[in-house]
């Protein structure tokens, strides 16, 4: 098979952390990941040479990495004729994955979580077929003073912790493993699916 493509864009760190497990995860089932970092490669080049695309965001205040808006708004025609996953990295995701919430602080949430979703879709015009929400992370220590502040408010809305002394980190893994591991067995049995058909 072609080599996945693994693209993403960080700010502190963490999408980065959730791009490489994306690539471990492909490699474990015997696919070759080939990881992108969009905000140093903005233009990843043909990717048809590419069995499958899978793109890793962060969303802060509602909007994802502007480079990969950037990238689907100029890709997304190619995109729409391969197999792709999304995975959309967001704190309100932790809030929509809290145990401790009421019903309608898990329906606000969920509500955020999708509609940040649907208005990059609108935004780009690409609607990838499979949609991962991944809590992200609260990297206090990479902060300024400002927007140490800005978190640990965000942070009293979504339910996470305001102690800015640590980070914190909200992805649950292996919940990331299992939705990488289904797609990596789809195109597994894409591949062997076309060995069998006539030439």
């Amino acid at each position: 098979m072609k080599p996945i493509a693994v693209l993403y864009a960080t700010r502190e760190g963490h999408t980065r952390r959730i791009a490489d497990e994306v690539a471990h995860v492909l490699a474990g089932h015997g696919l070759l990941p080939a990881t992108i970092d969009l905000v140093h490669e903005p233009d990843p080049g043909d990717l048809h040479r590419f069995g499958a695309v899978v793109v890793a965001s962060p969303v802060h205040a509602g909007q994802f990495a502007p480079e990969v808006i950037a990238f689907a708004r100029k890709r997304h025609a190619d995109l729409d004729h391969m197999p792709c996953a999304l995975l959309s990295v967001t704190l309100s995701e932790a809030g929509a994955e809290r145990a401790d919430t009421t019903p309608e602080q898990h329906a606000k949430f969920v509500a955020d979580v999708n509609g940040m979703n649907e208005h990059f879709f609108e935004e780009t015009g690409w609607h990838p077929a499979r949609v991962k929400n991944v809590a992200g992370a609260i990297a206090y220590s990479r902060y300024n003073f400002l927007v140490k502040l800005v978190m640990k408010r965000i942070a009293r809305e979504s339910g996470g912790s305001t102690d800015t002394s640590r980070d914190h980190d909200y992805t649950d893994w292996v919940a990331l493993d299992r939705f990488v591991s289904a797609f990596a067995e789809d195109l597994l049995a894409e591949a062997r699916e076309a060995d069998r058909l006539p030439s």
